[in-house]
């Protein structure tokens, strides 16, 4: 059997991950997802709460800000 490279743009993150990775506590997180408030994709499986890293990178491009003097 042949192993298949993991793609970088499809690594998943638990809820404490993809919280790390936005620099957010994973309540926050949570609060965003049971709200609505801040609409990032996740999937869920079980308990668990699943983020794909592409859904994460999207977020963070679209909430991008630049500071003028």
């Amino acid at each position: 059997m042949r192993s298949v490279p993991l793609n970088p743009s499809l690594s998943r993150f638990t809820r404490a991950e993809a919280a790390s990775y936005l620099g957010v506590n994973p309540q926050t997180l949570a609060n965003w997802a049971c709200t609505g408030k801040v609409s990032i994709p996740h999937h869920k499986v079980g308990r668990k709460v699943i983020y794909m890293k592409s859904d994460l990178d999207t977020y963070l491009a679209a909430n991008r800000r630049t500071q003028t003097a």
